[in-house]
């Protein structure tokens, strides 16, 4: 008589365990979207924040990017020859018009600026936002300590959030700002300062838009002059500098290799050329 011998049972993977929520509890999961994994690099449209001194000629440098439409809110582009939209009297305004059909046909939407951007989003956030005993306030002080800051950083958050959708559908979109300088913390030095973006950044470091934008932006120019100091004195010939690397005086970041180049006028668009060519000089 024959005995067949079963094999051996094969032994189960164990399941990954459940995604759980913060409180403990299994939490699922559902959707019907798929996902791909690409390679490579991918392109599309690109973030980019344009800062520096008043005149110094950021409109400009932005209507020779690819086929702009202006919100001038500022009405910074009054002597320019550019398709710009008018109407805009508030922070509600500018979200509608990201909102609409008005923008289809361009392929760059230019904030101009996003430092009158932020003001809307506090006269935005005073109208609409009440403090904790259900009350309007008349300054961002009235929320309680740095509570206003928050406020007004959730605010214009939801107009990033616009903006990354024209992004997603293929526009580019430049935010222009004015500068600042800020004190910037040293851990192994002497404390300095450094121009930066004009935008909210309370020294706390909570509620920075200015650090949002900066991390939000794929590139951060700095449209500065090539001054010298000589025995304390600033020198040099007010050559206009697109600055795209950081350093000790100025933010700016680039995602693809670009040396700091002149800004040579008006109708100068090197810079254009060097990011829309995927990084190849």
């Amino acid at each position: 008589m024959t005995t067949t011998v079963a094999p051996p049972p094969v032994a189960k993977k164990a399941a990954p365990p459940p995604i759980r929520a913060t409180n403990g509890e299994p939490t699922t999961v559902a959707s019907t979207k798929e996902f791909a994994i690409v390679s490579g690099r991918t392109g599309g449209a690109k973030r980019i924040l344009i800062y520096g001194p008043g005149g110094i000629g950021k409109s400009n440098l932005a209507k020779n990017a690819p086929n702009p439409v202006f919100l001038d809110i500022e009405e910074g582009t009054r002597e320019l020859d550019v398709n710009r939209l008018t109407g805009l009297t508030g922070f509600g305004d500018v979200r509608a018009c990201l909102h609409s059909n008005s923008l289809d046909g361009f392929q760059t939407i230019a904030i101009d600026s996003g430092t009158k951007l932020e003001e809307w989003a506090i006269a935005y956030t005073l109208a609409n936002v009440k403090n904790e005993k259900g009350h309007t306030v008349s300054t961002i002080e009235g929320y309680g300590y740095g509570k206003g800051y928050q406020h007004v950083y959730e605010t214009f958050l939801l107009g990033l959030a616009d903006l990354d959708a024209h992004v997603r559908a293929g526009r580019n979109v430049i935010i222009i700002a004015h500068d600042c300088t800020a004190d910037v913390p040293n851990p192994v030095g002497d404390d300095y300062i450094r121009y930066e973006p004009h935008l909210q950044s309370p020294k706390s470091g909570k509620a920075s838009i200015r650090n949002r934008v900066i991390q939000w932006a794929d590139y951060v120019l700095f449209l500065g002059y090539d001054v010298i100091s000589e025995d304390g004195k600033g020198k040099g010939g007010g050559t206009r500098t697109i600055f795209t690397v950081e350093r000790p005086d100025h933010i700016a970041k680039c995602r693809t290799p670009i040396a700091p180049m002149p800004f040579k006028g008006p109708d100068d668009a090197e810079i254009w050329q060097h990011i829309f060519s995927g990084g190849k000089e």
